[in-house]
Protein backbone atom coordinates (compact mmCIF):
# COMPACT_ATOMS: atom_id res chain seq x y z
CA UNK A 1 0.00 0.00 0.00
CA UNK A 2 1.11 3.36 -0.78
CA UNK A 3 2.12 5.77 2.20
CA UNK A 4 -0.09 8.98 2.76
CA UNK A 5 1.49 12.52 3.39
CA UNK A 6 0.71 16.11 4.72
CA UNK A 7 2.42 18.61 2.48
CA UNK A 8 1.10 21.44 3.70
CA UNK A 9 -1.90 23.09 5.53
CA UNK A 10 -3.22 26.27 5.99
CA UNK A 11 -5.94 28.32 7.84
CA UNK A 12 -7.42 31.57 8.39
CA UNK A 13 -7.34 33.23 11.42
CA UNK A 14 -10.80 32.30 13.96
CA UNK A 15 -13.32 34.99 14.12
CA UNK A 16 -15.18 35.74 17.66
CA UNK A 17 -19.02 35.06 17.15
CA UNK A 18 -20.22 38.03 15.54
CA UNK A 19 -17.03 39.17 15.48
CA UNK A 20 -14.44 39.98 12.43
CA UNK A 21 -15.66 37.17 9.93
CA UNK A 22 -19.11 37.21 10.70
CA UNK A 23 -20.03 39.16 7.38
CA UNK A 24 -18.04 36.62 5.42
CA UNK A 25 -20.22 33.43 3.85
CA UNK A 26 -18.63 29.77 4.92
CA UNK A 27 -18.23 29.06 1.57
CA UNK A 28 -16.57 32.07 0.81
CA UNK A 29 -14.36 31.28 3.60
CA UNK A 30 -13.85 27.36 2.34
CA UNK A 31 -12.81 28.68 -1.21
CA UNK A 32 -10.63 31.14 0.28
CA UNK A 33 -8.69 28.73 1.99
CA UNK A 34 -8.77 26.07 -1.26
CA UNK A 35 -7.32 29.44 -3.52
CA UNK A 36 -4.36 29.89 -1.10
CA UNK A 37 -3.22 26.43 -0.24
CA UNK A 38 -3.40 25.27 -4.22
CA UNK A 39 -1.40 29.15 -5.09
CA UNK A 40 0.97 27.89 -2.06
CA UNK A 41 1.63 24.69 -4.55
CA UNK A 42 2.46 26.23 -7.82
CA UNK A 43 3.89 23.31 -9.23
CA UNK A 44 0.44 20.84 -8.46
CA UNK A 45 -1.79 21.67 -11.78
CA UNK A 46 -5.15 21.92 -9.91
CA UNK A 47 -6.78 19.44 -12.84
CA UNK A 48 -4.71 16.56 -10.65
CA UNK A 49 -6.19 17.17 -7.20
CA UNK A 50 -8.60 13.91 -6.91
CA UNK A 51 -10.84 14.48 -4.53
CA UNK A 52 -11.72 18.14 -2.60
CA UNK A 53 -13.29 16.73 1.04
CA UNK A 54 -14.58 19.31 3.62
CA UNK A 55 -15.81 19.18 7.27
CA UNK A 56 -18.31 21.03 8.06
CA UNK A 57 -20.89 20.53 10.83
CA UNK A 58 -23.63 23.11 10.49
CA UNK A 59 -25.17 22.96 6.38
CA UNK A 60 -28.19 24.37 7.43
CA UNK A 61 -27.57 27.76 5.75
CA UNK A 62 -25.22 29.21 3.25
CA UNK A 63 -23.04 26.09 4.01
CA UNK A 64 -25.96 24.04 2.47
CA UNK A 65 -25.95 21.77 -0.70
CA UNK A 66 -22.33 20.69 -0.65
CA UNK A 67 -19.66 23.37 0.61
CA UNK A 68 -17.23 20.93 -0.58
CA UNK A 69 -18.52 21.33 -4.05
CA UNK A 70 -19.01 25.09 -3.49
CA UNK A 71 -15.43 25.77 -2.51
CA UNK A 72 -14.30 23.96 -5.88
CA UNK A 73 -16.19 25.86 -7.88
CA UNK A 74 -16.20 29.54 -5.78
CA UNK A 75 -12.08 28.72 -6.06
CA UNK A 76 -12.09 28.72 -9.89
CA UNK A 77 -10.58 25.06 -9.91
CA UNK A 78 -11.42 22.95 -12.69
CA UNK A 79 -15.50 21.66 -13.02
CA UNK A 80 -13.51 18.12 -13.10
CA UNK A 81 -12.56 18.45 -9.32
CA UNK A 82 -15.05 16.70 -7.21
CA UNK A 83 -15.98 17.36 -3.85
CA UNK A 84 -17.82 15.96 -0.41
CA UNK A 85 -18.75 17.15 2.77
CA UNK A 86 -18.55 15.50 5.70
CA UNK A 87 -20.31 15.74 8.71
CA UNK A 88 -18.92 14.49 12.10
CA UNK A 89 -19.54 17.49 14.00
CA UNK A 90 -16.88 19.05 15.73
CA UNK A 91 -14.34 15.96 14.17
CA UNK A 92 -15.86 16.62 10.19
CA UNK A 93 -12.44 17.53 8.70
CA UNK A 94 -10.57 15.11 10.83
CA UNK A 95 -12.67 12.61 9.56
CA UNK A 96 -12.29 14.11 6.28
CA UNK A 97 -7.88 13.95 6.53
CA UNK A 98 -8.70 10.19 7.76
CA UNK A 99 -10.88 9.00 4.30
CA UNK A 100 -8.27 10.85 2.31
CA UNK A 101 -5.48 8.90 4.03
CA UNK A 102 -7.21 5.64 3.07
CA UNK A 103 -7.85 6.66 -0.35
CA UNK A 104 -4.05 7.45 -0.79
CA UNK A 105 -3.24 4.25 0.77
CA UNK A 106 -5.22 2.27 -1.65
CA UNK A 107 -4.22 3.92 -4.62
CA UNK A 108 -8.05 5.45 -4.91
CA UNK A 109 -6.46 8.73 -5.16
CA UNK A 110 -2.86 10.52 -5.27
CA UNK A 111 -3.37 13.65 -4.47
CA UNK A 112 -6.29 15.19 -2.10
CA UNK A 113 -7.35 18.74 -0.46
CA UNK A 114 -9.09 18.03 3.04
CA UNK A 115 -10.70 21.31 4.03
CA UNK A 116 -13.40 22.59 6.88
CA UNK A 117 -15.60 25.70 7.44
CA UNK A 118 -17.78 26.87 9.71
CA UNK A 119 -19.34 30.06 10.67
CA UNK A 120 -21.54 29.73 13.83
CA UNK A 121 -22.25 33.18 13.41
CA UNK A 122 -23.96 33.20 10.51
CA UNK A 123 -25.69 29.28 11.31
CA UNK A 124 -29.43 30.30 10.50
CA UNK A 125 -32.37 29.63 12.86
CA UNK A 126 -34.88 26.93 11.58
CA UNK A 127 -38.18 25.94 11.66
CA UNK A 128 -39.87 22.36 11.28
CA UNK A 129 -42.10 22.38 8.08
CA UNK A 130 -45.93 21.31 9.42
CA UNK A 131 -46.88 18.30 8.97
CA UNK A 132 -50.36 19.52 7.10
CA UNK A 133 -51.18 22.58 5.45
CA UNK A 134 -52.35 25.58 7.32
CA UNK A 135 -51.27 24.50 10.87
CA UNK A 136 -52.49 25.73 13.86
CA UNK A 137 -50.34 26.85 16.96
CA UNK A 138 -47.05 27.87 17.29
CA UNK A 139 -44.21 26.93 15.83
CA UNK A 140 -40.75 26.45 17.69
CA UNK A 141 -38.01 27.96 16.03
CA UNK A 142 -34.50 26.11 16.69
CA UNK A 143 -31.20 27.88 16.72
CA UNK A 144 -28.61 26.10 14.61
CA UNK A 145 -25.36 27.25 15.90
CA UNK A 146 -24.89 24.56 18.60
CA UNK A 147 -26.35 21.73 20.17
CA UNK A 148 -29.10 19.23 20.15
CA UNK A 149 -32.51 20.68 18.77
CA UNK A 150 -35.11 18.67 17.20
CA UNK A 151 -34.41 16.05 19.13
CA UNK A 152 -35.87 12.42 18.61
CA UNK A 153 -38.24 11.78 21.46
CA UNK A 154 -37.53 8.08 21.87
CA UNK A 155 -33.17 9.12 22.50
CA UNK A 156 -32.82 8.81 26.44
CA UNK A 157 -32.99 12.48 28.50
CA UNK A 158 -29.60 11.51 29.87
CA UNK A 159 -27.74 11.52 26.61
CA UNK A 160 -29.87 14.94 25.64
CA UNK A 161 -28.20 16.99 28.21
CA UNK A 162 -26.52 20.36 26.75
CA UNK A 163 -22.35 20.09 25.85
CA UNK A 164 -21.68 22.40 29.00
CA UNK A 165 -23.83 19.93 30.92
CA UNK A 166 -21.82 16.82 29.84
CA UNK A 167 -18.68 18.60 30.92
CA UNK A 168 -19.94 19.35 34.82
CA UNK A 169 -20.71 15.74 34.64
CA UNK A 170 -17.17 14.59 33.41
CA UNK A 171 -15.71 17.22 35.52
CA UNK A 172 -17.48 15.24 38.81
CA UNK A 173 -16.40 11.73 37.78
CA UNK A 174 -12.95 12.99 37.46
CA UNK A 175 -12.32 15.34 40.22
CA UNK A 176 -11.28 18.09 37.90
CA UNK A 177 -11.86 21.31 40.10
CA UNK A 178 -12.69 24.91 38.88
CA UNK A 179 -9.06 26.54 39.70
CA UNK A 180 -7.78 24.02 37.61
CA UNK A 181 -10.16 24.53 34.46
CA UNK A 182 -9.22 28.01 34.89
CA UNK A 183 -5.03 27.69 34.82
CA UNK A 184 -5.52 25.59 32.00
CA UNK A 185 -7.42 28.21 30.21
CA UNK A 186 -4.73 30.87 31.09
CA UNK A 187 -2.17 28.31 29.67
CA UNK A 188 -4.39 28.38 26.24
CA UNK A 189 -3.97 32.09 26.31
CA UNK A 190 -0.85 32.57 27.08
CA UNK A 191 0.59 29.72 24.34
CA UNK A 192 -1.28 30.93 21.63
CA UNK A 193 0.02 34.41 22.36
CA UNK A 194 3.79 33.59 22.44
CA UNK A 195 3.16 31.68 19.52
CA UNK A 196 1.77 34.44 17.43
CA UNK A 197 4.73 36.49 18.98
CA UNK A 198 7.38 34.01 17.46
CA UNK A 199 6.07 33.63 14.07
CA UNK A 200 4.73 29.89 14.40
CA UNK A 201 1.56 31.01 13.07
CA UNK A 202 2.67 33.98 10.14
CA UNK A 203 3.39 31.54 7.44
CA UNK A 204 0.39 29.06 7.35
CA UNK A 205 -2.29 31.49 8.79
CA UNK A 206 -4.03 33.56 5.82
CA UNK A 207 -6.06 36.64 6.44
CA UNK A 208 -9.41 36.34 4.70
CA UNK A 209 -9.80 39.39 1.62
CA UNK A 210 -11.74 42.43 3.12
CA UNK A 211 -11.72 41.89 6.66
CA UNK A 212 -9.09 43.19 8.83
CA UNK A 213 -8.57 39.98 11.34
CA UNK A 214 -4.86 39.38 11.40
CA UNK A 215 -4.31 36.96 14.21
CA UNK A 216 -6.99 34.41 16.52
CA UNK A 217 -9.51 37.08 17.92
CA UNK A 218 -10.80 35.30 20.81
CA UNK A 219 -7.12 35.23 22.41
CA UNK A 220 -6.81 37.27 25.95
CA UNK A 221 -3.37 38.03 26.64
CA UNK A 222 -4.35 39.97 29.64
CA UNK A 223 -6.55 36.92 31.03
CA UNK A 224 -5.45 35.23 34.71
CA UNK A 225 -6.90 32.93 36.96
CA UNK A 226 -7.56 35.92 39.47
CA UNK A 227 -9.76 36.77 36.74
CA UNK A 228 -11.60 34.09 35.18
CA UNK A 229 -12.74 32.53 38.85
CA UNK A 230 -14.83 36.02 39.16
CA UNK A 231 -16.70 34.31 36.43
CA UNK A 232 -20.38 32.69 37.01
CA UNK A 233 -20.95 28.95 35.98
CA UNK A 234 -22.32 29.14 32.83
CA UNK A 235 -24.29 25.64 32.49
CA UNK A 236 -26.02 25.07 36.16
CA UNK A 237 -25.63 26.59 39.62
CA UNK A 238 -22.35 26.01 41.64
CA UNK A 239 -20.92 24.19 38.72
CA UNK A 240 -17.24 25.15 37.64
CA UNK A 241 -17.60 25.40 33.65
CA UNK A 242 -17.53 28.53 32.23
CA UNK A 243 -17.22 31.29 29.45
CA UNK A 244 -13.74 31.57 30.23
CA UNK A 245 -12.45 27.85 30.43
CA UNK A 246 -14.44 26.87 27.19
CA UNK A 247 -13.42 27.29 23.97
CA UNK A 248 -15.88 30.26 22.25
CA UNK A 249 -17.94 29.61 19.37
CA UNK A 250 -16.16 30.87 16.12
CA UNK A 251 -16.06 31.35 12.18
CA UNK A 252 -13.46 30.17 10.22
CA UNK A 253 -12.04 27.39 7.72
CA UNK A 254 -8.43 25.77 6.87
CA UNK A 255 -7.33 23.49 4.72
CA UNK A 256 -4.23 20.48 3.91
CA UNK A 257 -2.64 18.77 1.05
CA UNK A 258 -2.21 14.73 1.77
CA UNK A 259 -0.81 13.33 -0.97
CA UNK A 260 1.18 10.15 -1.92
CA UNK A 261 4.77 10.00 -2.46
CA UNK A 262 4.59 11.40 -6.27
CA UNK A 263 3.40 14.97 -5.32
CA UNK A 264 6.18 17.65 -6.17
CA UNK A 265 7.67 19.04 -2.73
CA UNK A 266 8.64 17.75 0.70
CA UNK A 267 6.05 16.52 2.79
CA UNK A 268 5.56 17.54 6.24
CA UNK A 269 4.60 14.54 8.10
CA UNK A 270 3.47 11.22 7.55
CA UNK A 271 -0.22 10.12 8.50
CA UNK A 272 1.05 6.72 10.83
CA UNK A 273 -2.29 5.99 12.23
CA UNK A 274 -5.93 6.39 12.88
CA UNK A 275 -8.50 5.73 15.26
CA UNK A 276 -11.74 5.94 16.43
CA UNK A 277 -14.13 5.66 19.49
CA UNK A 278 -17.79 6.08 20.55
CA UNK A 279 -18.95 6.33 24.86
CA UNK A 280 -22.04 7.67 26.15
CA UNK A 281 -23.70 11.00 24.59
CA UNK A 282 -23.44 12.50 27.88
CA UNK A 283 -19.95 12.23 28.48
CA UNK A 284 -18.61 12.82 24.99
CA UNK A 285 -15.37 14.54 26.08
CA UNK A 286 -13.91 11.77 27.38
CA UNK A 287 -13.96 9.89 23.75
CA UNK A 288 -11.09 10.81 22.73
CA UNK A 289 -8.81 8.76 25.30
CA UNK A 290 -8.95 5.59 23.68
CA UNK A 291 -9.51 7.01 19.76
CA UNK A 292 -5.57 8.43 20.86
CA UNK A 293 -5.05 4.90 22.37
CA UNK A 294 -6.14 3.06 19.23
CA UNK A 295 -4.24 5.67 16.79
CA UNK A 296 -0.97 5.02 18.67
CA UNK A 297 -1.51 1.30 18.42
CA UNK A 298 -2.10 0.97 14.96
CA UNK A 299 1.29 3.37 14.34
CA UNK A 300 2.90 1.05 16.91
CA UNK A 301 4.01 3.36 19.08
CA UNK A 302 3.45 4.38 22.71
CA UNK A 303 2.66 7.56 24.19
CA UNK A 304 6.41 7.81 25.81
CA UNK A 305 7.64 8.14 21.78
CA UNK A 306 5.09 11.11 21.26
CA UNK A 307 7.10 14.71 20.97
CA UNK A 308 3.51 16.78 20.61
CA UNK A 309 -0.26 16.12 21.43
CA UNK A 310 -2.81 18.75 19.79
CA UNK A 311 -6.01 17.86 21.75
CA UNK A 312 -8.90 20.35 20.54
CA UNK A 313 -9.91 22.08 23.73
CA UNK A 314 -13.51 21.81 23.87
CA UNK A 315 -13.33 22.95 27.63
CA UNK A 316 -10.82 22.71 29.89
CA UNK A 317 -12.17 20.08 32.44
CA UNK A 318 -13.06 18.12 29.21
CA UNK A 319 -9.46 17.90 28.36
CA UNK A 320 -7.96 17.80 31.84
CA UNK A 321 -10.02 14.61 32.35
CA UNK A 322 -8.44 12.85 28.99
CA UNK A 323 -4.98 13.51 30.21
CA UNK A 324 -5.49 12.37 33.33
CA UNK A 325 -5.84 8.85 31.36
CA UNK A 326 -2.42 9.24 29.73
CA UNK A 327 0.15 9.73 33.01
CA UNK A 328 3.07 8.75 30.48
CA UNK A 329 2.87 11.81 28.22
CA UNK A 330 4.45 15.25 29.76
CA UNK A 331 1.96 17.93 29.96
CA UNK A 332 4.34 20.20 28.92
CA UNK A 333 4.17 18.65 25.35
CA UNK A 334 0.13 19.56 25.07
CA UNK A 335 -1.17 22.20 22.82
CA UNK A 336 2.71 24.18 22.90
CA UNK A 337 1.40 26.59 20.47
CA UNK A 338 -2.29 27.23 22.46
CA UNK A 339 -5.48 25.67 22.23
CA UNK A 340 -9.11 26.11 21.46
CA UNK A 341 -9.99 27.82 24.45
CA UNK A 342 -7.88 30.87 23.19
CA UNK A 343 -7.82 30.41 19.29
CA UNK A 344 -11.57 29.60 19.04
CA UNK A 345 -13.40 26.02 17.94
CA UNK A 346 -14.91 26.86 14.30
CA UNK A 347 -16.46 22.78 14.78
CA UNK A 348 -15.94 22.08 10.83
CA UNK A 349 -12.63 23.43 10.84
CA UNK A 350 -11.20 22.75 13.74
CA UNK A 351 -9.98 19.15 12.96
CA UNK A 352 -7.57 20.87 9.90
CA UNK A 353 -6.36 23.52 12.23
CA UNK A 354 -5.07 20.84 14.75
CA UNK A 355 -3.64 18.64 12.41
CA UNK A 356 -1.90 21.23 10.28
CA UNK A 357 -0.62 22.53 14.01
CA UNK A 358 0.67 19.60 14.34
CA UNK A 359 2.67 19.07 11.46
CA UNK A 360 4.01 22.33 10.98
CA UNK A 361 5.05 22.09 15.11
CA UNK A 362 7.30 18.65 14.14
CA UNK A 363 8.78 20.00 11.08
CA UNK A 364 9.83 22.99 13.52
CA UNK A 365 11.07 20.53 15.51
CA UNK A 366 13.37 18.26 13.05
CA UNK A 367 10.60 15.40 13.22
CA UNK A 368 9.09 13.07 15.44
CA UNK A 369 6.13 11.39 15.97
CA UNK A 370 2.81 13.58 17.62
CA UNK A 371 -1.28 13.12 17.86
CA UNK A 372 -4.15 15.12 16.49
CA UNK A 373 -6.89 14.04 18.67
CA UNK A 374 -10.63 15.83 19.65
CA UNK A 375 -13.25 15.13 21.11
CA UNK A 376 -17.08 15.16 19.40
CA UNK A 377 -20.72 16.21 20.41
CA UNK A 378 -22.83 13.22 20.55
CA UNK A 379 -20.21 10.71 22.08
CA UNK A 380 -17.40 10.13 19.85
CA UNK A 381 -13.30 10.99 19.54
CA UNK A 382 -10.87 10.89 16.40
CA UNK A 383 -7.77 10.89 16.45
CA UNK A 384 -3.99 10.60 14.28
CA UNK A 385 -0.82 9.60 14.44
CA UNK A 386 1.69 11.67 12.36
CA UNK A 387 5.31 11.25 11.81
CA UNK A 388 7.87 13.84 10.26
Amino acid sequence: MAEAYIYDGIRTPFGRYGGALAGVRPDDLAAHVVSELLARHRDLDPAQVDEVLFGAANQAGEDNRNVARMAVLLAGMPTSVPGATVNRLCGSSLDGAMQASRMIETGDARCVVVGGVESMSRAPAVVLKPERAYALGDQTLYSSTLGWRMVNPRMPEQWTISLGASTEKLARIHGVGREEQDAFAVRSHRLTARAWDDGFYSDWVTAVPGTELEADESVRRDTSVEKLAELEPAFMPGGTVTAGNASPLSDGAGAVLIGDASLPGEPLARIAGRGAHGVDPDVFGIAPVEAANRALARAGIGWNEVEVLELNEAFAAQSLACLGHWPELDPARVNVNGGAIAIGHPLGASGVRILAGLAHELRRRGGGYGVAALCIGVGQGLAVVLQA
